[in-house]
C-alpha cells in the first residue's frame, strides 16, 4: 500500500486533507486516526509531507492556515490549527528533526475537556521528561496552566485529571503500553502544575484531596508498572509528603522489592501562603487624624503597645499620652489594651486603627504650624537619598516577588471573588498609591519654602536612584506624585528648583508620557536587564484590553487565542521575578532610613491636601 493510499486509509473522510482545506474528524474513532498521525510525525515519519513544487515554493517554515474540526454528536467541540514547517535542502538529519517538531497542531477554540484531552495526547514524554519547570513560553500546556481559573474551576480540573489517569480507553493489544504512557502523561502534568501554581494552591482542599487520591492510584499502579517509580518520587519531593511505611507494608500480597515508601500528605506538611505570611511583615495603617495615617510594616503578632511606641517616636509624642482605638465597621470604638493583638488568624485587623489622645482627641492637626512639622522636613532632609531608594525597593521587590502569574488572571476575570487570589498584587497596588501620597504629604506639610524646594529635590532624586535599581514601579509613583495638581501648582516653589535638577525631572517625567501606548515606557523597560519591577497598573491595562477586546467564547467554545495572549502577557511577571539580590541594590540600609520609610506618614484625603497647598501658596 503506498503512502497515499494509507493516507486516504486512515481518513477516509471528505474533504481530505488540502493545504487550504478543513478535515472535519465526526467520532472518536476518526480523531484516533488523527493522533496515530501526529505520532507518526513524531517519529519522523514523513507521508504529511506536501511534495508539490508550486511557484513561489521557498524554504523558509510556513504556517499552514488549515483548520482541523473536531465534532462530536453533530456539535464541534475542538478547533484546531497545524503549525507546517519544511526542512531545508541538504539541512540534514537536525533540520529535519527540528522541522517534525514544529509540524504540530495548536489549539484555536475548543470545550475545556477537549483542550486537556489534546493537550495530554500532545505532550512529548521523552523532550520534557529532564525538565523541572514549564520553560518553553509558548507553550501549549504553559498556556493552559496560566489560564484554566478563566473556563474551569479547580475542582473541576482535577476530576478531569483523575479521570484520564484511570481512564481504560485504549485497545486490548496496546492497553498496557498506552496506559502507562497516559499515566505518565498525566503525573507530568500535574508535575509541571505544581511547579507552576503550587505554592498559590495549596490553600485549596480539593488540591490536597486530589493529592492525596492521585498518590493513592500511582501506589496501587506501581506493581503493574514500576516506570511509575520516578513519577512517585517527583510527587514526594514535590508535595513535602511524609513517610510512613514501605510498600510492602501498604499492600503485602505486592511481591515487588521496590525500595519506594509511602507517603501520606499530612494536613499541616504542606506550608500554605498564610504561613509564609506569618514568617514576615505586614502592612498596617494607624491612623493619627480621621484623614491621614502612618503606614507601618509590623510583623503578624504585633501588639498595641509595640505600635502605640512606634507611632510616639515618629510623632515626637510621649507614649503615656496615647491611645490606640479600633473603630469597628457598625461605628463601635473598642479601646485597646497594651496586650491587645492587632491582627486575626487570617491576618485582617480588628478595625480602623485610631492613635487619640488619653482624651480622645486627634494627635496631630495637619493645618497647625509648629515646629514639630519643621522637624519632620528636617529629619528627611538629613536622610541618604540612595539609602532611601534602596529601602523602598526592597521593599517593593519584597511584594512583588510574591506576586504569582495567576494573580493578574483572577484579578482580570474574577474581580469580585473571594479567597485572597489576589492579595500580593493588591498590596503593590496599594504600595503605589500610598507612595504617590506620601510624596504629596511631605512637601505639603512643609511649611518653609526653602525646605520645600530641598524636599522636591530629594525626591527627583529619589526617583532617579528607583530607576537605577530597576524598580520602575516606585519611579512611577514619586514622579506621579510631584505631577499631582496639588504639588505641581506650587509655582514659588518650582521656581526655586535649580536647572539641572529641572531638566532631569523633564527626562523622568518623560518616561511616563502616556503617548503612544507608553511607548518611552516600553522602550526602556525592554531594555532593562532582569531582575526589575514594572509598573503593575500599566500591565494589568493591557490584560484588561486583550480581554474587553476579544470575546472568551465562541460558539460555545473556549476562545483559546484569547488566553494565549494573556498568558504571553503574564508572564512577563515571571521574567522579571528572579532573586533581587542579583540587581546590584544593597541589601540593606541604614537602621536611621529603614526606621523611617517603614513609618510613612500620609494623608489620604485629597480636599485636605488641596487645602494644605492653598494654604502655602494662596491662589492669586
Amino acid at each position: 500500500m503506498s503512502w497515499d493510499c494509507g493516507l486516504k486509509y486512515m481518513f477516509s473522510v471528505s474533504p481530505s486533507l488540502q493545504p487550504t482545506g478543513m478535515c472535519i474528524l465526526h467520532d472518536k474513532e476518526e480523531l484516533s486516526r488523527l493522533e496515530m498521525v501526529q505520532r507518526l510525525a513524531k517519529d519522523g515519519c514523513r507521508f504529511l509531507q506536501n511534495h508539490s513544487k508550486g511557484p513561489g515554493r521557498t524554504n523558509e517554515p510556513v504556517q499552514s492556515d488549515e483548520a482541523l474540526r473536531v465534532q462530536e454528536r453533530g456539535r464541534c467541540v475542538l478547533v484546531l490549527r497545524r503549525m507546517s514547517s519544511q526542512s531545508a535542502r541538504g539541512g540534514g538529519k537536525r533540520e529535519e528533526e527540528q522541522a517534525v517538531r514544529k509540524r504540530r497542531y495548536t489549539v484555536v477554540s475548543g470545550t475545556p475537556e477537549k483542550i486537556l484531552d489534546h493537550l495530554l495526547n500532545d505532550l512529548r514524554l521523552e523532550e520534557d521528561k529532564a525538565a523541572t519547570q514549564v520553560k518553553d513560553t509558548d507553550n501549549l500546556l504553559d498556556d493552559f496552566l496560566l489560564t484554566y481559573p478563566v473556563f474551569m474551576s479547580t475542582s473541576d480540573l482535577c476530576q478531569a485529571l483523575l479521570g484520564h489517569y484511570c481512564c481504560k480507553r485504549c485497545r486490548v493489544k496496546e492497553d498496557t503500553k498506552e496506559a502507562l504512557e497516559r499515566k505518565q502523561k498525566v503525573a507530568h502534568l500535574v508535575s509541571q502544575w505544581m511547579y507552576l501554581c503550587g505554592d498559590f494552591l495549596r490553600e485549596d482542599e480539593h488540591v490536597k484531596v486530589f493529592m492525596k487520591t492521585l498518590y493513592r492510584y500511582m501506589l496501587d499502579d506501581l506493581y503493574e508498572h514500576p516506570t511509575l517509580e520516578g513519577d512517585v518520587r517527583e510527587l514526594q519531593k514535590l508535595y513535602q509528603l511524609h513517610c510512613r511505611h514501605t510498600v510492602e507494608e501498604y499492600s503485602p500480597q505486592r511481591k515487588s522489592k521496590t525500595l519506594l515508601h509511602q507517603f501520606s500528605l499530612k494536613e499541616n506538611g504542606i506550608l500554605s501562603r498564610s504561613a509564609h505570611r506569618k514568617t514576615k511583615e505586614v502592612s498596617c495603617h494607624v491612623y493619627i487624624t480621621m484623614d491621614s495615617y502612618l503606614s507601618m510594616r509590623v510583623h503578624p503578632g504585633v501588639v498595641a503597645q509595640e505600635v502605640l511606641q512606634t507611632v510616639a517616636e515618629r510623632m515626637d509624642f510621649s507614649q503615656d499620652e496615647l491611645v490606640l482605638v479600633a473603630v469597628t465597621y457598625p461605628g463601635g470604638r473598642l479601646l485597646l489594651q497594651p496586650h491587645d493583638t492587632l491582627f486575626s488568624s487570617f491576618l485582617r485587623p480588628v478595625g480602623r486603627l485610631h492613635v487619640c489622645k488619653k482624651d480622645l482627641g486627634e494627635v496631630l492637626n495637619p493645618f497647625t504650624e509648629n515646629s514639630k512639622l519643621q522637624q519632620r522636613a528636617a529629619r528627611m532632609l538629613s536622610l541618604n537619598t540612595w539609602d532611601m531608594a534602596v529601602a523602598l525597593s526592597n521593599t517593593d521587590w519584597t511584594i512583588f516577588h510574591s506576586i504569582h502569574e495567576q494573580e493578574l488572571i483572577y484579578f482580570t476575570f474574577r474581580r469580585n471573588a473571594s479567597g485572597g487570589y489576589t492579595a500580593a498584587l493588591d498590596l503593590i497596588l496599594q504600595r503605589c498609591n500610598e507612595i504617590q501620597l506620601w510624596v504629596m504629604t511631605e512637601v505639603l506639610l512643609c511649611t518653609t519654602l526653602c525646605q520645600r524646594v530641598q524636599l522636591i529635590k530629594k525626591f527627583i532624586k529619589i526617583a532617579s536612584h528607583c530607576k537605577a535599581q530597576r524598580n520602575l514601579h516606585c519611579f512611577f509613583a514619586i514622579i506621579m506624585g510631584l505631577n499631582t495638581a496639588a504639588v505641581s501648582r506650587l509655582n514659588q516653589t518650582w521656581e526655586k528648583i535649580p536647572g539641572k535638577f529641572k531638566k532631569l525631572f523633564s527626562e523622568l517625567e518623560s518616561i511616563t508620557d502616556p503617548s503612544l501606548n507608553h511607548k518611552a515606557y516600553r522602550d526602556i523597560f525592554k531594555k532593562m536587564k532582569a531582575p526589575k519591577i514594572p509598573f503593575l497598573p500599566l500591565l494589568l491595562k493591557d490584560i484588561t484590553f486583550i480581554h474587553e477586546g476579544n470575546k472568551t467564547f465562541h460558539d460555545n467554545l473556549v476562545n483559546f487565542e484569547k488566553l494565549h495572549m494573556i498568558a504571553d502577557t503574564v508572564r512577563l511577571i515571571r521574567q522579571c521575578q528572579k532573586d533581587h539580590l542579583g540587581n546590584g541594590i544593597r541589601p540593606k540600609s541604614s537602621a536611621e532610613v529603614r526606621a523611617y520609610m517603614d513609618n510613612l506618614h500620609i494623608i489620604d484625603n485629597q480636599q485636605t491636601l488641596f487645602e494644605l497647598s492653598h494654604r502655602l501658596e494662596p491662589r492669586t
